[in-house]
């Protein structure tokens, strides 16, 4: 989709952990499995956001029937705005998934990060946004190969654990692994997080990190604002008929 930047700041609303799914565990939303979905793009759209950007987790498994994805394909198209979507632990990138039976990225506005490149690219904003999807069921670092900035700004999502350190003596430890110092190699304006339900803000400071968190808990999105100063503001705002569970 064409973008025209309607001024020099850029505003992306980040979510995450949506478990768009057949209705069962969405009871809450109405038994709409795709009303998370629907409630982002909608609060997205009421705040005159540039690009939703969704880190992972966006579908509850790979198995969802071809209703669902239908749904999802119409929910998507009708969005008004650019989509950029990372497969996460829940829904990886591969053969017979989701993002491979529902050919969501074909969508026009949509862009599925790791299916055609790793990067989403919006020249008309200077901004490019890189994740790498988790493409099986396997560990992996969501933040390495994280490319060098090519452009004004630079997101990087990804979908994983933060710890302060890894384990060390081998010790077991959570996969998907991502520490403090692998946010900072980034050198991104903002690392766009998924994989936790509550919303929080993690690393030194140095470079902005945040879960969103899910609509289900959080019950918010992260506003991003790129200023054309070069700062970044995040604000936290509420997405409209969201069920807030407390466990």
């Amino acid at each position: 989709m064409p973008l025209t930047p309607g001024s020099e700041d850029v505003l992306i609303v980040h979510s995450s952990d949506l478990h768009v799914d057949d209705g069962y565990t969405a009871r809450a939303w109405g038994g709409d499995g795709n009303a998370p979905l629907a409630a982002v793009i909608a609060t997205a759209r009421s705040i005159a956001a540039d690009i939703v950007l969704l880190t992972g987790d966006i579908f509850d498994h790979n198995r969802l029937k071809s209703d669902v994805l239908d749904r999802t394909r119409i929910v998507l198209a009708e969005a008004g705005l650019p989509v950029v979507m990372l497969p996460g632990n829940h829904d990886p990138l591969m053969p017979g998934s989701v993002w491979d039976r529902g050919a969501l990225g074909a969508i026009d506005n949509v862009h599925v990060l790791g299916a055609e490149s790793h990067t989403a690219s919006f020249p008309a904003l200077d901004l490019d946004i890189w994740g790498r999807a988790h493409t099986d069921y396997d560990d992996v670092n969501p933040l390495a190969g994280a490319p060098q900035r090519s452009a004004r700004w630079h997101v990087v999502a990804g979908h994983g654990h933060y710890a302060d350190e890894r384990p060390s003596g081998g010790r077991p430890g959570p996969s998907w692994l991502f520490t403090p110092q692998e946010i900072e190699d980034t050198g991104a304006d903002y690392v766009a997080l998924g994989h936790w339900n509550r919303q929080i803000r993690v690393g030194t400071g140095a470079v902005p990190a945040w879960y969103s968190g899910s609509p289900d808990y959080a019950g918010t999105v992260n506003a991003v604002t790129l200023r054309s100063a070069g700062t970044v503001d995040i604000a936290h705002i509420p997405v409209d008929g969201a069920p807030i569970k407390t466990q």
